[in-house]
């Protein structure tokens, strides 16, 4: 049975499984921030502060692996600047800008196609193997996802209409697949937490040229209180905490496996919006979330039970 064999996975898996349930909530912190944002502080420079402090925390927590692993670290620096790009510059500011001037809507929708690119990756460039049943976990989870965006009517989705945000998003969405699937690419000896801090460099020095030219603006905000705010919040809960649990999950359990846990985002992002924002809660969040949990508990269970798997060929 796929539970009996789940127990009977290796701990460090059984942790992994369970600390992926935890990243989508993270990562709604950054949903929260992007609403309150505007005004407050500008995209760019609100993605360098929390970087920055990210940064400097994880390198502090693993300065003596990166200071033994130097020459590695130096090699690697290509690797690093694009990583950082990827996945601190391009899905972290460019969220921000598409934030301004697209919907919620849009942004799930969008967004709900990264898990599928990084499945197709997965098999494609990276040779994991994908079964029939985990491809079909995977269409389920992404039906509860359109489910819960377009609120339980489905003929939404012919109403919607693409602006310049939703172009900031979709490259955001890209570049998560390509984040995901670099790391697991490009084999590093470092540690989760000292590899994160290396990306966070990389993704600073990408990050500040823009961050100076959005100071320099005439119409930027004052940095204040409530940017300070913004910038520590993200910088702890979705910035370090999130991508740690992401790095190190994805060594141990795979992108594929992995990435299918990001189908939970709109269903995590509707419980936060009804707690914190006061939005409200319908039935359709609890029809598209059981389709959600049950496409993601699929392709869970199918994959530690060894289920049977359709090879293919890159």
């Amino acid at each position: 049975m796929p539970t009996e064999a789940l127990l009977r996975a290796p701990a460090k898996e059984r942790i992994a499984l369970a600390l992926i349930w935890f990243m989508p909530l993270l990562w709604t912190v950054n949903l929260v921030v992007a609403r309150q944002a505007p005004g407050v502080v500008t995209p760019h420079v609100l993605a360098l502060g929390r970087w920055t402090l990210a940064g400097l925390i994880l390198t502090w927590w693993s300065r003596q692996e990166l200071w033994h692993m130097r020459r590695e670290v130096i090699k690697a620096w290509p690797q690093t600047l694009v990583l950082g790009a990827c996945g601190m510059w391009i899905c972290g500011a460019w969220v921000y800008l598409g934030a301004q001037t697209t919907g919620a809507l849009n942004i799930s929708l969008i967004f709900a196609a990264a898990p599928v690119l990084i499945a197709i990756g997965s098999v494609l460039w990276l040779g994991e193997r994908f079964s029939i049943w985990q491809a079909l976990g995977v269409a389920v989870s992404l039906s509860g996802v359109v489910h819960v965006v377009v609120r339980g009517e489905w003929t939404h989705l012919a109403q919607l209409h693409f602006v310049v945000g939703d172009v900031w998003v979709v490259c955001s969405a890209v570049s998560w697949a390509a984040f995901s699937l670099l790391q697991k690419k490009w084999h590093s000896p470092l540690g989760s937490m000292a590899r994160l801090a290396t990306m966070c460099v990389g993704g600073v020095v990408v990050i500040l040229p823009f961050a100076v030219y959005e100071l320099w603006a005439a119409d930027a905000p004052a940095l204040g209180r409530q940017a300070l705010v913004q910038i520590v919040a993200t910088a702890l809960i979705p910035g370090v905490a999130a991508y740690w649990i992401y790095g190190w999950t994805l060594k141990v359990l795979g992108a594929s496996r992995v990435a299918v846990m990001l189908y939970t985002g709109p269903l995590y992002a509707a419980v936060v919006a009804w707690g914190v924002l006061g939005e409200p809660l319908g039935w359709y969040h609890l029809a598209g979330g059981l389709l959600i949990l049950s496409g993601v508990g699929l392709v869970m269970l199918t994959q530690s039970a060894g289920a049977p798997r359709v090879p293919v060929q890159a």
